[in-house]
């Protein structure tokens, strides 16, 4: 299991990776610049060259997709209906992607946007994701031959917003033309919110089970590890430190114990103000969450032991 944070690229983003080592993290995730603000400043050289030896003396080039993670502005919407907004955004997701490709992060998390029309109207929905879709395809098609794969990320479905049915997430790789590039971010926290119950053993399970015939757990390349201070189905994109809100133990036991996530960036978004069990936020998450991990294999251990064979049911 990964486990990582979004951390601060105040002083230079290679003090981020700097950071992660530090508080004992696998992977990191940041923003390569002001993500609310559409204007940039390409990358230095200095930018570049201190972000890649950060990478290598933490001795995470070798596996890169492992532990590097971008997220993209929270300006961008390609599903708009606005010709304008989308062309504005299309600019900043190139320059996001083409940052990404600079810096060798191979994960570039986005919201898929909102429609803007009718909430919970189909036809609204459906014309979002084609606009979604053709800015995707025009991207990739101006960064062909790009490592930087687009992590389309599943929202709590509020207002307008595109992303909480799993089926939206489906249908968005199934019509791009290049969907080797496009993959899924997904955020526990969203997932409550939205109302997809994964509290109990039982519930995560049958969850986990339609998620793979809808999407694919395959196609998951990042993980946004947050609890919800809202209710499940509350459509509230707030999060909270693991274990304080209502998503549940079950929800996290589920995605740690998972083989198909061994080796995806299980990213924490979680408050950072203050103290958390006496320590800094992100070491008490991570180790919170790596316990959890431990709990179940030393379950399973107990299991085997003593001649039960659960598998052979």
């Amino acid at each position: 299991m990964l486990v990582g944070s979004h951390l601060s690229i105040a002083g230079g983003m290679h003090l981020a990776i700097h950071d992660a080592v530090r508080l004992g993290l696998d992977c990191v995730q940041v923003f390569t610049k002001n993500q609310r603000q559409w204007k940039w400043k390409p990358l230095t050289d200095d930018e570049t060259t201190n972000f890649r030896a950060a990478v290598t003396e933490a001795g995470w080039h070798l596996h890169p997709e492992r532990h590097l993670v971008s997220h993209n502005s929270y300006l961008v919407n390609l599903a708009s209906p606005d010709a304008d907004m989308r062309a504005k955004s299309r600019a900043l997701q190139l320059q996001e992607t083409e940052r990404c490709e600079q810096l060798g992060i191979p994960s570039c998390v986005m919201h898929p946007g909102a429609h803007l029309g009718k909430a919970g109207n189909s036809v609204d929905e459906e014309a979002g994701i084609r606009r979604l879709v053709a800015e995707l395809d025009a991207i990739h098609q101006s960064t062909k031959g790009y490592r930087t794969v687009t992590c389309i990320e599943n929202t709590v479905g509020s207002g307008t917003n595109l992303g909480g049915p799993l089926e939206h997430l489906a249908r968005i790789r199934g019509a791009v033309k290049h969907p080797e590039r496009v993959a899924f971010c997904f955020d526990t926290c969203h997932a409550t919110a939205y109302g997809h119950d994964t509290s109990t053993p039982a519930k995560a399970k049958s969850f986990w089970q339609s998620f793979e015939s809808v999407v694919g757990r395959a196609h998951v390349r990042v993980i946004h590890v947050n609890d919800s201070k809202g209710a499940i189905g509350s459509h509230l994109d707030r999060h909270e430190y693991l274990g304080g809100g209502t998503c549940g133990k079950p929800c996290f036991a589920a995605i740690a114990h998972m083989s198909a996530f061994r080796h995806v960036p299980m990213i924490m978004e979680t408050p950072k103000e203050g103290k958390l069990r006496g320590r800094d936020p992100d070491r008490a998450n991570a180790a919170w969450l790596r316990a959890l991990l431990l709990v179940m294999l030393a379950s399973v251990t107990l299991t085997l032991m003593s001649g039960c064979r659960p598998w052979a049911k």
